[in-house]
């Protein structure tokens, strides 16, 4: 009796306790959770090469930044015409309170006229769009029309992902889409979480990259 107890005293000293391996995996898991927070704001910003196309559209919102890029992009030559989309709101709620609102694609016009773009290589595309998946699609639309599937898409630098995404989604890459990004955004893709505009942008885009990635389930009630 003896015997056997200080042999099974031994084994269970002699035996190797077993590691700590939670510990290590909530440290990596940290680690890895620290490194996509400090890299997001680069992730999010993707930019094609260059090339001739038929068209420059420049999607709505954050005027003058995208449609300086645009007027640019046309003086460089890589486009005959620039589109713009128009969004429904808020011009229809503000119509409807008898307060005149002439659009955003009126105000981006007089920017593209301003910087040299004439007014017969501007075009304004129909529908109304509500949302960047609406514009994608009437972007399309457009091209569809014409022997040269290839367009250039101008947004913001934090907006480039997701606009990619949305076009190879909704297009099914049936035509090319140039996306890029409008060089005087201030985006700070490096230390984005030290303005209240860039954290915003960031949350906004993984949260609309996420709702494409699942099929677009929710639909945004206005335009990026």
């Amino acid at each position: 009796m003896t015997f056997r107890k200080e042999v099974s005293e031994s084994d269970a000293t002699s035996r190797p306790k077993p590691r700590n391996s939670g510990g290590l995996l909530g440290l990596l898991a940290f680690a890895a959770a620290v490194i996509s927070f400090l890299y997001v704001g680069k992730w999010l910003v993707v930019e094609d090469p260059l090339d001739r196309a038929q068209a420059i559209a420049i999607l709505s919102g954050r005027m003058p930044e995208r449609a300086l890029e645009a007027a640019k992009l046309y003086r460089a030559g890589y486009a005959p015409e620039v589109w713009l989309t128009h969004s429904i709101e808020p011009g229809k709620s503000l119509k409807e309170m008898g307060v005149e609102y002439f659009g955003e694609e009126y105000y981006n016009q007089k920017i593209l006229l301003q910087q040299g773009v004439p007014a017969k290589a501007i075009r304004v595309l129909e529908p109304p769009i509500l949302n960047t998946a609406d514009e994608i699609v009437t972007i399309k639309g457009a091209l569809n029309s014409a022997p040269l599937h290839i367009v250039i898409i101008v947004t913001t630098k934090p907006h480039t992902r997701r606009t990619g995404t949305l076009w190879r989604i909704l297009t099914h890459d049936a035509s090319r889409a140039i996306v890029r990004a409008a060089s005087r955004d201030p985006f700070d893709a490096d230390h984005w979480w030290r303005s209240t505009r860039d954290a915003l942008d960031v949350v906004r885009e993984v949260l609309g990259l996420m709702n494409a990635w699942a099929g677009l389930p929710l639909v945004p009630s206005q335009a990026r």
